[in-house]
């Protein structure tokens, strides 16, 4: 499971990207070393770039409610904060942006999600229920 989050952002950093040239060779060569692979997060311009080698495109789309709802709720990421205050202290600033998927129109948004799995040629699948994504099997 490649979390794009990790390769996305300086570890230890809070919000400071890493150079793009180093999160693409990642990206890259993910699927190449791994027989079985998913990779999850919200980058769209990431996922378009891995899509081509995908078996199924999944588009987890609850509806911004169940993101929000499912972010409130979310246990403490280590590899993203160095503590669960510090990842708390984030809530306000990120609820906001969660809250604007449907509104914003970047690579990250409701809109080039929908995109590119409307755009996918291979096989995909749209999820919109919150049980029926939770009990889907990973990898």
């Amino acid at each position: 499971m490649l979390d794009l989050d990790a390769i996305v952002w300086e570890p230890g950093k809070i919000a400071v990207q890493r150079p793009m040239a180093a999160v693409l060779a990642d990206l890259d060569r993910f699927p190449g070393v791994h027989d079985g692979w998913a990779a999850e997060g919200c980058y769209g311009d990431l996922a378009a770039r891995a899509a081509p080698r995908c078996t199924q495109l999944l588009f987890l789309n609850p509806g911004i409610e169940a993101c929000i709802d499912n972010h409130t709720h979310r246990p403490w990421e280590p590899h993203k904060y160095a503590s669960q205050a510090e990842q708390d202290a984030m809530l306000d600033t990120l609820q906001q942006w969660v809250g604007s998927y449907g509104e914003r129109d970047d690579a990250w948004s409701l809109r080039a999600h929908r995109a590119l799995f409307d755009a996918h040629p291979g096989a995909k699948r749209e999820l919109t229920d919150r049980a029926a994504i939770a009990a889907y099997p990973a990898g």
